[in-house]
């Protein structure tokens, strides 16, 4: 069913848009006319997007896309149900497409692909998926040029000081804070809250739940417009997980469920079981307690992902679950319907993976009926000794998931290869680079 913000206005263009597997849209416009063909018989898109890194660099370790394939055009098809208008831009219509029905190769990688196969699963088993995210991101009062002219330091953020849920810095930015509550909802985001976090400039943002390729869909269409909003608001908006070391972190929290297909009868929900629990809830949780520490790349796909992973940064830094606790990696809430919330995801994770992540390992639970092999942590988590560790840094963490024959058996093998050619190659350009930490520290003393 196509979305119910999207309207259908006759302008002279229209956009469309595919993620790249670190969660950047890219996309054009395109004419009116073209669009109609485009919505009827797919289109061809460069499969250089999935043979470069974020800053178009291309991959010299990649076999899907690379320069021996001579980039050709791959068959992008959109997904008529993901059409919107643009709120901010004259009502221009939106579309977001994916490489399911391409032959070439890059339906074996394309995010959203991967991700429709692992919702595919989960419908075999018989549940349909259910996400919602959350996610925090820093403001500041920059321009795309002025942050390179001061080069990322001495910024400025939209307010001082460190002011979470605070009804009188959301109050004093009444026209972004208003901005976001309108736009993103008419742009097909239902939000069910919006406050400001602890930090300079902070806010959080909580999008409805909805079935888990809509869910993904609604997070990275959210990160874009967040963007383009603030723009137009004189603003800059970051989601990199850890723009400075005294400051928190921003997280792409993932509260998730699921539902016996056809029926609103919850899985998770065990009357009678020691706090509402069913068996599968505990099934679904192992499972997420044993594949994603192996899937960290997935939710934590940058250099930059591990520097929040740190102790008292209400982010975990173990393998761990707990009852509405909020130290642990997997926060298991429990009600009428209950959920688990992930807390492992950066604001700068791709939302198509790690849902697909987040999904694919509780699937794996449930399937081969895993146990909780751990109790719930109570209190702090940070604390206690023996937990499992998880990663310390994105190089770490690719190792593990290249050495993992569980991954590839759940995500695909292409896809597994390819992904962590791509986070290689990511930690080998920082590995290359000499960091400002360096200079200040060895220049001249050593």
């Amino acid at each position: 069913m196509p979305n119910p913000a999207f309207s259908s206005p006759t302008p002279n263009a229209a956009k469309i848009a595919v993620a790249d597997l670190d969660g950047v849209l890219r996309g054009k416009y395109v004419s009116a006319e073209k669009y109609a063909q485009i919505l009827e018989k797919g289109f061809g898109f460069c499969n250089v997007i999935f043979g470069w890194d974020m800053t178009d660099l291309c991959y010299d370790n990649a076999q899907v896309s690379g320069w021996h394939t001579g980039y050709p055009d791959a068959l992008a098809w959109p997904d008529t149900s993901t059409q919107r208008a643009i709120p901010w831009e004259s009502q221009l219509p939106l579309v977001l497409a994916d490489f399911s029905k391409d032959e070439s190769g890059a339906a074996s990688v394309c995010p959203r692909s991967l991700l429709k196969r692992v919702v595919g699963k989960a419908a075999e088993m018989g549940y349909e998926a259910y996400f919602g995210a959350e996610y925090e991101w820093f403001s500041f009062r920059e321009t795309p040029a002025s942050v390179h002219e001061k080069g990322f330091q001495q910024l400025t953020p939209l307010s001082p000081g460190m002011f979470g849920y605070s009804m009188l810095r959301s109050s004093q930015h009444a026209s972004y804070t208003d901005a976001l509550l309108q736009q993103l909802p008419a742009f097909g985001i239902p939000l069910e809250g919006l406050h400001t976090e602890t930090g300079t400039g902070v806010y959080e943002a909580a999008i409805a739940h909805s079935g888990a390729l809509e869910a993904a869909d609604r997070a990275v269409l959210f990160k874009q417009g967040v963007k383009e909003i603030a723009h137009r608001q004189g603003l800059l908006a970051s989601f990199m997980a850890k723009w400075d070391s005294g400051m928190p972190g921003c997280s792409g929290h993932l509260h998730q469920s699921l539902k016996h297909t056809g029926t609103e009868q919850p899985v998770f929900a065990g009357p009678g079981r020691p706090n509402g629990f069913s068996r599968a809830f505990e099934h679904y949780l192992a499972g997420q307690m044993a594949l994603l520490p192996i899937l960290l790349p997935l939710l934590a796909p940058t250099v930059n992902s591990y520097k929040r992973l740190v102790e008292g940064s209400w982010a975990p830094v173990n393998m761990s679950w707990g009852i509405d606790n909020r130290t642990v990696a997997l926060r298991a809430i429990p009600g009428a319907q209950p959920r688990v919330e992930v807390r492992l995801g950066g604001a700068d994770a791709n939302p198509y993976l790690a849902i697909a992540a987040c999904l694919a390992a509780g699937l794996y639970g449930i399937e081969n009926q895993l146990e909780l092999e751990q109790p719930p942590v109570s209190g702090d988590a940070y604390q206690i000794k023996g937990l499992p560790a998880l990663p310390r840094n994105l190089g770490d963490a690719t190792a593990r998931l290249k050495a993992a024959p569980l991954a590839g058996e759940w995500l695909g093998e292409a896809f597994i290869s390819h992904f962590v050619r791509t986070r290689e190659w990511e930690w080998a350009q920082y590995s290359q680079a000499v960091t400002n930490w360096e200079l200040k520290r060895y220049f001249e003393i050593i």
